[in-house]
């Protein structure tokens, strides 16, 4: 018991200690991204990380706790890292034990994060490595970075996975405004990150110093150069490199040994929230995340982690095509039903096929969707747009449009119009005026959901179809020849594609 309660001393004393601070990013001076063992918590807490496990119970802790602290000897690293097969050269010091130590026994649950993340971004990193023949060791260096989070950014503006600042992503061919950040997409940025790892090569000959200059920029290198009297190795110059970059290599060398004796640790990949198979569509026109959403039934989320570059859920495509990335499935749809996806909701986000909204007073008419009515909701102090579109049970997006609202921006007294179900009015008129702290004199209809694909009618009229677990409304015009998604929305009255249930039916056409 002794032994177990100084264990957990130990450990509980060295959380959160800094190790390193990163250096002027790209020969940028003064502008820092510190790193730190507390900071790897925040990078590598993504939105498509998972758990993979349920808690662990007391005793598991405590064997946990003696499995991290214990000590392997000196000649066990030394022996693994010189059995590394490649052209990088890996020694052993205490700088390079000490982060080891970070990545195999104080940020377990950090490092399993990454070794599943890394079964998704890992193999595009070797193939552009392999492409220009170089190391395939270098894609840690991502880890070192952002710790494989594509929206990673410093407080110095150094963004994406590859951690690029502003100036050299555009050096590099990455564009950067208001719609578009592709340092954020882990394709093209793997692209520029090579060919800068190339260019730093091919001026220092040797991969030390070409990843010191990565950290830091070529400018502080070649000072550290000129101080140590013209030597180029990475230990000889080591004092005179900013002291946050002295850091930077070790931590490399001890991110290539984690990842490749990972299970000699007892380290194992958590499951993540990303496709194993992905394929890409060139878009060709302005497009918005909800359109594609609504029509192949995919949530927000899921085309966002896919597409951490565009900043707005906006594809830009006016004058040039754009990628879209996708799970594999999911681009066959899409090519299969493309026009009706860009006829989607357009005049909504793409009014007369312009990015920006500018109507004269700041103000627009929403014109009522097809089978709802206006209720018209009082802000009161402590409201949150986010609040008010769950009472009514209607997309944050959707509000927002219907009362041009500014991001989250409203105001106590603002009357807000929200477009509901007509068959639910008088529920949702009650729910207004509860919120209000009015009593309705209307009835409050009943909370169950009446479908208009499920009202009265001469079921012999038309050809119906019954949903079954895991149809989209794509998947059901398949199975009907010259039946097209808009028309089955349309017989259906729905104005939400993924708003179908198992059970429900559905009016596929008229009988001829």
């Amino acid at each position: 018991m002794k032994k177990i309660l100084i264990v957990l001393l130990v450990a509980f004393t060295q959380i959160g200690a800094n190790l390193y601070a990163e250096g002027p990013k790209n020969n940028e001076p003064g502008e820092y991204r510190e790193f730190s063992a507390a900071s790897l918590d925040s990078l590598v807490n993504l939105w498509h990380a998972r758990p993979a496990v349920p808690a662990f119970v007391v005793d598991t802790i405590i064997e946990s706790a003696e499995f991290l602290y214990e000590e392997l000897p000196d000649s066990v690293y030394i022996q693994r890292l010189a059995s590394i097969n490649s052209p990088i050269y890996y020694p052993f010091n205490n700088q390079v034990k000490s982060y080891i130590r970070l990545y195999t026994q104080r940020r377990r649950e950090q490092m399993e994060n990454m070794l599943g993340l890394a079964e998704y971004y890992f193999p595009m990193f070797e193939a552009a490595l392999d492409a220009r023949n170089m190391p395939m060791e270098l894609k840690y260096l991502a880890v070192i970075e952002s710790a494989l989070n594509p929206r990673a950014l410093s407080r110095a503006g150094a963004s994406g996975i590859w951690q690029f600042m502003y100036h050299t992503g555009k050096r590099y061919g990455l564009e950067v405004d208001s719609y578009i950040d592709e340092r954020r997409d882990p394709f093209k940025a793997t692209e520029a990150a090579v060919s800068f790892l190339s260019d730093l090569y091919d001026i220092y000959g040797d991969w030390h110093l070409a990843i010191a200059a990565y950290n830091c920029g070529p400018g502080n290198v070649n000072r550290a150069i000129r101080r140590a009297g013209g030597k180029r190795d990475f230990w000889e110059i080591y004092y005179g490199l900013p002291r946050e970059t002295r850091g930077y290599v070790p931590a490399f060398i001890a991110a290539t040994y984690a990842f490749t004796y990972a299970r000699e640790h007892n380290l194992h990949a958590r499951p993540i929230n990303l496709p194993v198979a992905t394929d890409t569509i060139m878009v060709s026109r302005p497009l918005h995340f909800e359109q594609i959403a609504d029509m192949l039934q995919i949530p927000v989320d899921a085309i966002r982690e896919l597409n951490p570059q565009y900043r707005k859920d906006v594809i830009p495509a006016l004058t040039k095509s754009y990628p879209l990335r996708l799970a594999f499935d999911q681009t066959t749809a899409f090519a299969a039903i493309e026009d009706t996806i860009y006829a989607h909701r357009r005049t909504q986000f793409f009014p007369n096929n312009q990015l920006v909204v500018t109507p004269s007073n700041n103000t627009h008419s929403a014109v009522a969707p097809a089978g709802r009515e206006p209720v018209y909701y009082t802000v009161k102090s402590g409201d949150a747009v986010g609040l008010i579109a769950g009472w009514f049970n209607v997309r944050v997006s959707d509000l927002r449009y219907w009362n041009n609202i500014n991001g989250n921006l409203i105001r106590v007294g603002q009357q807000l119009v929200v477009y509901v179900p007509r068959d639910r009015l008088a529920h949702y008129q009650s729910v207004a005026d509860t919120r209000m702290g009015r009593t309705s004199s209307r009835p409050a209809a009943p909370t169950a959901v009446v479908s208009a694909s499920t009202a009265p009618g001469n079921d012999d009229d038309y050809v119906w179809h019954t949903v079954r677990s895991g149809d989209n409304i794509w998947s059901i015009a398949q199975q009907y020849p010259g039946v097209t998604n808009e028309d089955i929305l349309r017989l259906n009255n729905i104005t939400d594609a993924r708003r179908i249930q198992p059970g429900q039916r559905l009016r596929i056409r008229p009988r001829s």
